[in-house]
């Protein structure tokens, strides 16, 4: 870069426009403060330093050494939101963003092993020398100029006091104040060139540098890849816990009741009511199972990313009415539960594939049905909130669902009341297959409940816009 551009003169007129600008007295209040601050961050660091290397032995050095070390990390923060406040100075972050958290040990470690740690540590010691400098610098840049400006002034005030006139003296004097003026808007450039270099120096020692940039952001991206891995090894066990337990409970039913029956073909008391009951049982308990499998074929298709729809314009009032009248006889018959259906008048189609919208409907509308008491009531409503979407909700005169719990209840096999939904039928996997098919169709799925007084399910679908058929 050339000597005038770090001056900041790049025409005739900029020479003299220096003391009007803004950026020349940030620049003197920078160079100003930095011995001060520079004399304060020697003065700290060598005292923390010094009784922490007095104190190791005793094992109580070890963390005023470590609180030395994150001051003098702070200090570099300080500096680098100071130098590009006041300097003007893009500097790039001292750190790259973590994906995720870690102890406080982790990040202790993170810190010690980061190279701008010790760059920070070293401008924060050369902040006292260089402060130095410049406060010297400054005040000479400044100070002459603007004695040569005032020796007029001076002499005037000698006559004043009785002196007589000497042409000489006045000659040189008015030589030395046209000098001074010229020479204090040349100081103002030397400060500002020499505020350029420390901003320079920030930039070098306070900001990641390309290739210190790319390590951070491959280590951050190793760290979520590593955090991902552990997770997903943690969600494979965790289903093969609940899988081999949810499977046990119908299989004993299944076992229990075959053998029912079987001791029921060697006794005279045998009725074939008791026979026929043994056999409902065993059909749901075997659909329950069935169920469970589809269940996760499906989740596992989504992890794969093979979840593959077929979506086209799809009428959402038919499939409100197919689940209706498939699920209305069975809740009242079963659960003493009414339900009803609600469907706004000219809805536009969505983009969905039907089967699998259906199952989102059915899927809800079952779990509203499980946990609502006898006597309730579930809703199924279909309406149009703007022109871009449908809404699709099932609300329930249930349990509700704790605040607290609401974030999770997309979770896999994660239930707010397990020994109940084990009774009636449910594995905890019906929310989480209805948030997978709804995204997969690009819609959205919520979920707003109180305790005591029942939970809403709303499912958001794009609608078709005319002539996109």
């Amino acid at each position: 870069m050339a000597l005038s551009q770090v001056l900041g003169v790049r025409t005739p007129g900029d020479f003299w426009r220096v003391a009007l600008t803004r950026r020349t007295y940030r620049n003197l209040l920078y160079l100003l403060t930095a011995f001060p601050l520079g004399l304060t961050y020697f003065v700290l660091l060598i005292t923390g330093l010094s009784v922490a290397f007095s104190l190791i032995v005793i094992w109580v050095g070890i963390p005023l050494l470590v609180l030395t070390g994150l001051m003098w990390r702070k200090l570099g923060e300080f500096e680098r939101e100071l130098a590009i406040m006041w300097l003007g100075v893009q500097i790039p972050p001292m750190t790259h963003p973590a994906g995720e958290k870690a102890s406080l040990w982790q990040r202790l470690q993170q810190i010690a092993r980061d190279p701008m740690t010790w760059k920070s540590l070293l401008f924060v010691f050369l902040k006292f020398p260089v402060g130095l400098f410049s406060f010297i610098i400054v005040l000479l840049a400044l100070a002459i100029p603007l004695s040569l400006a005032a020796t007029p002034l001076l002499y005037l005030v000698a006559l004043v006091a009785g002196n007589s006139v000497d042409p000489l003296t006045v000659l040189i004097l008015t030589a030395a104040a046209i000098i001074g003026v010229p020479c204090f808007f040349l100081g103002l450039h030397i400060l500002n060139g020499i505020a350029w270099l420390q901003g320079q120096l920030a930039r070098l020692l306070l900001g990641m540098s390309e290739s210190e940039r790319q390590v951070a952001e491959a280590r951050a991206a190793a760290r979520v890849a590593q955090a991902q891995a552990a997770r997903a090894d943690q969600s494979r066990r965790e289903l093969i816990v609940n899988v081999s337990h949810e499977l046990r409970t119908p299989i004993a039913s299944i076992r229990g009741h075959i053998e029912s029956l079987q001791m029921a073909q060697h006794q005279t008391d045998g009725s074939p009511a008791n026979q026929q009951e043994y056999l409902e049982i065993v059909s749901r308990e075997t659909e329950r199972l069935s169920e469970l499998v589809d269940d996760l074929l499906a989740l596992a298709r989504a992890e794969a990313g093979e979840l593959r729809l077929t979506l086209e314009p799809t009428d959402a009032d038919g499939v409100v009415e197919e689940v209706w009248a498939t699920l209305a006889p069975l809740a009242k018959r079963e659960r003493q539960v009414t339900l009803v259906r609600e469907i706004a008048p000219d809805l536009p189609p969505v983009w969905a594939d039907r089967a699998r919208l259906v199952q989102v409907l059915l899927n809800l509308a079952r779990n509203a049905i499980t946990y609502t008491p006898a006597g309730g009531i579930v809703s199924i409503r279909l309406a149009q909130p703007n022109a871009a979407h449908l809404a699709l909700s099932v609300a329930d005169t249930g349990i509700g669902i704790p605040e607290e719990e609401l974030p999770r209840v997309f979770e896999r096999f994660y239930r707010t009341d397990a020994s109940r939904a084990r009774t009636t039928g449910g594995f905890g996997l019906g929310l989480a297959i209805v948030r997978d098919l709804v995204q997969a169709m690009g819609g959205t799925v919520g979920v707003a409940s109180r305790v005591g007084q029942g939970s809403t399910f709303t499912v958001t679908l794009n609608v078709v816009q005319q002539g996109a058929r």
